[in-house]
C-alpha cells in the first residue's frame, strides 16, 4: 500500500466559510464591505431602461456634483474620449463617424430636449444607435460628462 505522508493534506476537514460559526466556533460576520458593488452592479441606479424610465430620469434625476472647473475638465476629456467620435467636439452631431459615413442622424444637441437627468440616463443604458458607456466610466465620470454636454449645448444655442 501507499504510504501517505502528512495525511491531513489529502482528507482535510471542510469548513463552511459562510457557516454560523467560524474556524474558533465563534460567529462569523461575513458582509460585504461598505461601498463595494457585485460583479456586474450598478451602484445606486436602479432607474430601468424603459421608455418611463427615461422619461423618469428626465424628469427626476439631478448631478449631485457641483460644477466646477476640475469636474468640466475631467468631463471634456472623458467627452473628447467617448463621446467626440460621434457627437463631435461641439456636440452638434458632426464626429469623425459621422464624416466618414459610418452612421447618419447623430443628433445636434442644440435641437434635442435634454436634461441631465436624461443625458445620464442614456449614458447608463444607451438609446437608439447609441450603446451604454457604464462600463467604461465610473459614476462621478458619467457626471462629469452630463456637465460637459450641458455646456457643449449652452454654447450651441
Amino acid at each position: 500500500p501507499q504510504v501517505q505522508y502528512m495525511p491531513d493534506m489529502y482528507v482535510s476537514v471542510p469548513y463552511n466559510v459562510n457557516g454560523a460559526e467560524g474556524l474558533n466556533g465563534k460567529p462569523v460576520n461575513l458582509k460585504p464591505v461598505a461601498g463595494t458593488v457585485k460583479r456586474g452592479g450598478y451602484p445606486a441606479y436602479d432607474i430601468l431602461d424603459t421608455n418611463e424610465g427615461y422619461e423618469k430620469a428626465k424628469n427626476e434625476l439631478k448631478n449631485p456634483l457641483e460644477i466646477t472647473e476640475d469636474n468640466l475638465t475631467n468631463g471634456k476629456a472623458m467627452y473628447d474620449i467617448y463621446c467626440a467620435v460621434c457627437h463631435g467636439k461641439k456636440g452638434d452631431g458632426n464626429g469623425i463617424l459621422t464624416e466618414r459615413d459610418k452612421f447618419a442622424g447623430i443628433p445636434n444637441y442644440k435641437d434635442r430636449e435634454l436634461t441631465e437627468g436624461s443625458i445620464y440616463h442614456v449614458i447608463m443604458h444607451g438609446k437608439n444607435l447609441m450603446g451604454s458607456h457604464a462600463s467604461q466610466m465610473t459614476p462621478t465620470e458619467r457626471w462629469q460628462v452630463v456637465q460637459y454636454v450641458e455646456k457643449l449645448k449652452a454654447d450651441l444655442k
